[in-house]
């Protein structure tokens, strides 16, 4: 037995999401995510781990919880939490009934945290300088609003008239699984009080603003979505810059702004192109940021990472002919290198460029996925979490001067997880002869025995989501191990479209989602039913997002499988055009139906609806607006009325994740209790909750 075989087990396993690094090196401020005393929600906190090897300690505890930890050069740690402010007055603490994410310190040498700055609208993420007591934090505003007074009396006025409307004149409407407005976020910049005393001391709790000073009093919908860094000093502030440009939709620029004035100037610019993720050197003179080409109808766009100096320059590319989409970027602390992980044949690996040769050399060897860079001040250490098909994210120190074949694991919060099974890389040829791979997860016992005594397990297929993505990392959402643990093998493909196999890959596809990611997917599943330790006889599909799309267009070209799932899944692609939250993505890959109906016609699944014939569940939630609700229920409604099998599992309170720890056990025991039915020849057993 392991923890998978039960799902109540498996939602209670901790989670560690994100990491800082102290300033002195000494220990790392990592961001948990657990069952809190309400166990229908997940809670993060924050928890010390110690470099050295020391069992991790819990920093902050809260039935509101906590998040954004960033480290004061004093080694002090803000971070944004809900709870109450235990200082304040009866009737003062300026919370109410609907808490908003105040944002706290907890000093240095211990001690309970206070609150330092609580605006209105609430503390969305923050930022600290690296030599300076100086933090940046984005709030959400009124348009305008003069100041944090007279934003806290539109809110009370729109709640005392019971207002919920929101009035838009362009731009886009929603994101995700938000709606956008009727505030919009501004970035404030704010002194870090010094000392540890009680709450108030520094008239900020009392005030419940701060010393906040806005520095984007207009800056309409600039701000969403995008992340922002103090230079060392913490006299300027670089973030990412959102400019709408009607039917194009929007790109994103990379502005500066004066800390003390406000006075902005654009730093990263091209109508081609997105800038993203601007981080500064250590020694303040550079910034360095991921740019992305935008997609056309004829080009898929490409990434790269630039370097600019923080003064303003004309911008150098410094991974000219490194075919890699680079994720996610930190700076060595000497300023004369840059880390960053991009995704590669399955894994994700911390790669470094150096600024002086433009050299680029990968730094880690093993098949694992990292994140949360964190480069050592002594330069000899980075400190990352690191992940992989078979572990969960867990934190490790990787030697930099002599990398070695698996870094030095810490002791992580989550603490270990052994999983049910095992995990092989397969590979393929696709009809057009490219090279082909992906993960192939083993139930334990699979392929045991001898000829008629050998054990066959029954084949689940899983296409990821994105599309530009790779399988190469644990995933909480879409676990495999859930099924291992119930006999099945999970072949988890890396299709046409998916990342890490450079950009003629990725382009193979991008004219044609039915075309060459469908022929990839089939090629390499013939490949591994061709196994003795796999049933041919018992497959399934499942696929969520793209993959869900995918699941929707294997219906209707294939009864190979015995059932379908299709979670969030596209089903009528000139219905998402006008519906999703991002309507200029679709514009810019598809065209517009009316004038290029071309690839609609060519690639929507919903003109196949006649031809399927496997047994379908579909999952979707209704607060999903990447992917409408509506594709759900379109599909589901004209394949009942044709007398298809079909059954939809709805979500009325959920998003494009299934994130709620009831709804997450909800979805597994009634994908589980469908494939059971027709995979394995079971009776329907619904269940009880649903």
């Amino acid at each position: 037995m392991s923890r998978f075989d039960d799902l109540d087990e498996y939602v209670s396993i901790p989670r560690v999401t994100s990491l800082a690094l102290a300033p002195d090196g000494s220990w790392l401020a990592a961001a948990v995510q657990s069952l809190g005393p309400d166990p229908a929600k997940y809670l993060t906190s924050i928890w010390r781990v110690d470099v050295g090897g020391a069992e991790p300690v819990r920093l902050t505890r809260s039935a509101q919880g906590e998040s954004s930890p960033a480290f004061l050069p004093d080694g002090s740690l803000l971070f944004a939490s809900r709870r109450p402010d235990p200082g304040a007055k009866a009737g003062e603490d300026g919370q109410g009934g609907d808490a908003k994410p105040a944002l706290w310190l907890l000093p240095a040498g211990g001690g309970e945290a206070r609150r330092i700055a609580a605006p209105p609208g609430g503390v969305a993420a923050v930022a600290t300088a690296r030599d300076a007591r100086s933090f940046l934090a984005s709030v959400p505003v009124f348009p305008g609003a003069g100041g944090l007074d007279e934003d806290a009396a539109r809110r009370k006025a729109r709640a005392d008239a019971g207002v919920s409307a929101i009035l838009h004149a362009g731009g886009m409407v929603r994101h995700w699984d938000h709606d956008l407005g009727p505030d919009c976020l501004r970035l404030f910049a704010g002194p870090a009080p010094a000392g540890a005393g009680p709450a108030g001391d520094a008239g900020a709790a009392a005030t419940g603003y701060g010393d906040l000073r806005d520095l984007t009093p207009e800056p309409g919908r600039a701000l969403d979505e995008q992340d922002f860094e103090l230079s060392p000093d913490g006299t300027l502030a670089v973030t990412g810059w959102q400019v709408h440009e009607g039917t194009s939709g929007p790109r994103t620029e990379v502005a500066v702004i004066d800390a003390a004035t406000g006075a902005r100037r654009v730093l990263l610019a091209d109508a081609g192109y997105h800038f993203g993720r601007p981080a500064i050197s250590p020694d303040g003179s550079q910034v360095a940021a991921i740019r992305t080409e935008r997609d056309t109808y004829e080009r898929f766009g490409d990434t790269t990472l630039v370097l600019v100096p923080l003064a303003g320059g004309e911008p150098r590319d410094l991974l000219a002919g490194f075919d890699r989409r680079p994720a996610e970027l930190a700076w060595a602390p000497d300023s004369g290198a840059v880390y960053f992980t991009a995704d590669d044949h399955g894994r994700c690996p911390v790669f470094r460029v150096r600024l002086a040769s433009g050299e680029v050399s990968r730094v880690t060897a093993d098949d694992a996925a990292y994140a949360s860079l964190c480069p050592a001040p002594d330069g000899r250490s980075l400190y990352a979490l690191r992940s992989a098909i078979a572990e969960p994210p867990a934190p490790v120190r990787i030697d930099l001067a002599a990398p070695p074949e698996r870094p030095a694991a810490l002791a992580s919060p989550a603490g270990a997880v052994e999983v049910p099974g095992r995990v092989e890389e397969v590979t393929a040829q696709a009809p057009d002869g490219t090279p082909l791979r992906g993960w192939l997860v083993l139930p334990g016992g699979a392929g045991e025995g001898a000829g008629e005594q050998a054990t066959g397990a029954p084949l689940l297929l899983w296409v990821h989501g994105g599309p530009w993505s790779s399988w190469n990392a644990w995933s909480w959402r879409w676990n495999p191990w859930l099924m291992a643990a119930r006999g099945y093998a999970v072949l988890l493909p890396d299709p046409a479209l998916s990342t890490g196999y450079g950009r003629e890959f990725i382009a193979r596809g991008h004219d044609g989602w039915g075309g060459a990611p469908y022929a990839d997917i089939m090629a390499i599943t013939d490949a591994v039913l061709r196994r003795p330790d796999i049933d041919a006889d018992r497959t399934a599909m499942m696929g969520g997002s793209f993959g869900g799309y995918m699941a929707n267009w294997i219906a209707g070209h294939t009864g190979r499988f015995r059932a379908i799932v299709s979670h969030a899944g596209l089903w009528a692609l000139d219905q998402v055009l006008g519906t999703t939250d991002d309507p200029y993505f679709w514009r810019a890959i598809f065209g517009h139906p009316v004038t290029e109906p071309r690839r609609y016609a060519a690639n929507s699944p919903h003109l196949h609806a006649d031809k399927i014939v496997t047994p379908m569940l579909i999952v979707h939630g209704d607060r999903d607006y990447r992917v409408p609700v509506g594709e759900a229920l379109r599909m589901y409604a004209e394949l009942t009325g044709a007398g298809k099998q079909a059954r939809f599992l709805y979500f009325p309170d959920e998003n494009h994740w299934i994130l709620k720890p009831g709804n997450v056990r909800a979805w597994y025991q009634t994908v589980l209790a469908f494939l059971a039915e027709h995979v394995l020849g079971e009776q329907w057993q619904q269940p009880e909750l649903t």
